[in-house]
């Protein structure tokens, strides 16, 4: 712990270190050895403090190598290491000779607990050389358990792989029971419930047999560890102090970690933001940081409100949109920042108004000086931007996309490509493989038997309308290769072939994919597509031909001035900052997201997404809302709903914007009388000329 004195010589240094910080900022850096909350609004400064309080930390005389610093990415912990480092630098500069910052115990949550449980390896019975299974060997391993079970084999659909390593981890994490996770996180696999139990032990069996941990076990064995009398004991007394970032991120399991590293909360600073809780579905619980208080008395809860990032106009906006929510620590940023008006509220008749709104305010404000580098379109959900991808590759927009896969290399929207390009050209081997692969009792073997037999009749495909299938995919087989042969005859009307594609695959991908509702929405989006589309070699070239590097990025390379626009999802976005952004599809449905409407928890995780959305902006905001959708997200049909405005630009928050339409209204016809011209036609004579059809 910190001397309780200093000599005036370092005590002049140390106050050196607190020169470029605001009141709120310094009280948080120099507060003394209770536990301390800081909750620190977006864009006010969270990781500047931080870094101070680590070097006020080490200037007062704490050593270093007796610091644990937790955070959530290993860049972030790098980022403070380099800013501590820099501020303790600037002070030796000028005659202090301050410990380096580079003993600090700093990292993800993982990395620590890793790097200590191979320390302690002999106190649960492991060797140090421990195997740690990556994402990819914890699904082989679930899988091979799997099998062994014989799960899936019989008449009712039991998850994949992936899926099943997902409820096993929600539960290990946030520290629930498989009966109450499944109903409230994963409804279409509670009818397997008791399989899953099966599963689960077999896999922790196993884990224990081969001496391996997986991802989870970090935490869950580091937790362990530290509630062991003994060995418990050994660890926390390597710690003098706990630095926690985005403390509001935290999952059950990690919360307990860092009050079991420090029993009497002595020590213990946790930084965050209860308004930025956004990853509810990592199994990251609000509870944590509303819970500080009572969960570490005796503390202080201390807050940073002057924000460095927006403007007023849109802070009064976002403080408005938050204080809707029911339980939060109360905070109102504030700022110097002046300019850039009200955020906008804009009314668009449809997404694709909405589409050729957006990318004309990008060229807009290019051309008033924004590089494209500083304006960012956001949404909730990676599909959403799918329309506004394809408009900015015709305007020669460059941009980036970030969050969730790329829509074209997701496994579901592949295999509808598959059907398209077989039809384009059968002698593509892959194309054939990937759709032979869909149909149940054909495998690899059989499927090259299959393509090589195209192949040899010049990709002829008459020749599978004779070719014997194994038992499973005999039903089947008749619809695939008409449907096959129909699309190879077929040259236009492109919307058209992917919806009878979607007909015939649809069933396939049920039986394939978890989570099959929202698949089969993505491939409606493909419809969409398709309709602005003259042929389908042009779909698939928009699609397909030439994935780019960038995630979702159909628009190609950047232009020779290496500048392009931002498109992320929300969650990705969280820590950026922009000049101007676009909150696009803020309707009821996307935002909050229809997925996430179940219960209040997901419904204010939703309005603190939005916030974190809203917040990234600096001098610009828009949030546009389409009016009208249409079915399968396809303009070219008449059928369509109306959507109302999310939920969360409620009437109080409302006046906080300027509400604009996408398309200014027409000017108003002369709808004046005009004196009615000689002889004109009478509404008698109108009238009389439909009689006969009922007298």
């Amino acid at each position: 712990m910190l001397p309780k004195s200093l000599s005036p010589d370092n005590a002049a240094q140390t106050q050196e270190l607190l020169e470029d910080l605001n009141p709120e900022q310094r009280s948080a850096v120099c507060h003394d050895d209770r536990p301390l909350l800081l909750v620190a609004g977006a864009g006010t400064g969270k990781t500047t403090t931080l870094a101070h309080r680590v070097a006020w930390l080490i200037a007062r005389g704490a050593d270093p190598s007796r610091l644990l610093l937790l955070t959530f990415t290993r860049r972030a912990a790098s980022e403070m290491m380099r800013r501590a480092e820099a501020l303790l630098g600037r002070s030796a500069e000028r005659g202090s000779h301050i410990p380096a910052s580079s003993k600090v115990w700093g990292g993800t949550f993982h990395a620590a607990g890793a790097r200590l449980l191979r320390i302690h390896a002999p106190d649960f019975g492991m060797e140090p050389d421990f195997t740690i299974l990556d994402r990819g060997d914890a699904e082989d391993l679930m899988h091979v358990c799997r099998t062994n079970l014989g799960l899936g084999t019989g008449r009712k659909r039991f998850p994949q792989k992936s899926t099943c390593l997902d409820i096993y981890s929600r539960c290990v994490n946030a520290q629930s029971a498989l009966t109450d996770v499944l109903p409230a996180t994963f409804p279409w696999c509670k009818h397997v419930e008791s399989d899953l139990a099966r599963l689960f032990v077999a896999y922790t069996d196993a884990k224990e047999a081969q001496q391996v941990l997986d991802y989870d076990d970090l935490l869950l064995f580091w937790r362990g560890l530290l509630a062991d009398p003994v060995a418990g004991e050994r660890v926390r007394t390597r710690f003098d102090y706990v630095l926690v970032d985005e403390y509001q991120d935290t999952n059950a399991l990690q919360a307990d970690i860092v009050a079991l590293l420090r029993p009497d909360s002595t020590g213990i600073t946790c930084v965050g933001d209860d308004a930025q809780a956004i990853y509810g579905f990592r199994a990251a619980t609000v509870r944590n940081i509303l819970d500080f208080p009572s969960r570490h008395p005796g503390g202080d809860l201390l807050t940073l409100t002057q924000n460095y990032r927006s403007s007023a106009a849109i802070l009064d906006a976002t403080n408005a949109v938050i204080a809707q929510c029911a339980e939060r620590h109360a905070k109102d940023l504030w700022t110097t920042r002046s300019g850039g008006g009200r955020p906008s509220l804009v009314r668009c008749r449809d997404e694709a108004e909405q589409t050729h709104w957006i990318a004309d305010r990008v060229l807009e404000h290019r051309e008033q000086g924004a590089a494209l580098k500083d304006q960012a379109v956001l949404f909730r959900a990676q599909h959403h931007s799918l329309d506004l991808e394809m408009e900015l590759s015709r305007r020669q927009i460059p941009y980036r996309k970030y969050g969730g896969l790329k829509f074209a290399e997701t496994a579901h929207v592949k295999d509808l490509c598959a059907f398209l390009r077989l039809a384009e050209n059968p002698l593509d081997s892959m194309a054939a493989l990937r759709v032979l692969g869909l149909l149940p009792g054909i495998g690899p073997k059989t499927a090259a038997t299959l393509g090589d037999l195209l192949a040899q009749s010049g990709g002829n495909l008459d020749v599978w309308s004779q070719a014997v299938v194994p038992e499973p995919a005999r039903a089947i087989w008749p619809q695939l290769v008409s449907l096959l042969r129909w699309l190879s005859a077929t040259r236009g009307d492109v919307p058209a072939q992917v919806q009878a594609v979607r007909t015939v695959y649809a069933p396939l991908l049920q039986q394939r994919y978890d989570n099959s509702a929202a698949r089969l929405a993505d491939l409606e989006q493909i419809e969409s597509i398709a309709s602005r589309c003259k042929t389908r070699s042009a779909l698939l070239t928009d699609l397909v031909l030439d994935p780019p590097a960038w995630t979702g990025d159909l628009s190609g390379p950047p232009l020779l001035d290496e500048d392009w626009l931002v498109l992320s999802t929300m969650h990705s976005a969280k820590g950026l900052e922009f000049d101007t952004v676009y909150v696009i599809h803020a309707a009821d449905g996307n935002i909050p997201s229809d997925m996430a409407t179940g219960s209040a928890v997901e419904i204010e995780e939703e309005r603190r997404l939005f916030y974190v959305a809203c917040t990234r902006a600096k001098r610009h905001l828009y949030v546009t809302h389409p009016l009208r959708f249409y079915k399968a997200g396809n303009p070219m049909t008449d059928t369509h709903g109306y959507a109302q405005r999310t939920r969360f630009i409620n009437d109080a928050v409302a006046p906080f914007f300027v509400e604009i339409a996408a398309v200014a209204e027409p000017a108003p016809e002369d709808d004046a009388v005009q004196a009615p011209p000689p002889n004109n036609t009478t509404s008698a004579d109108i009238r009389a000329s439909v009689r006969k059809l009922w007298t």
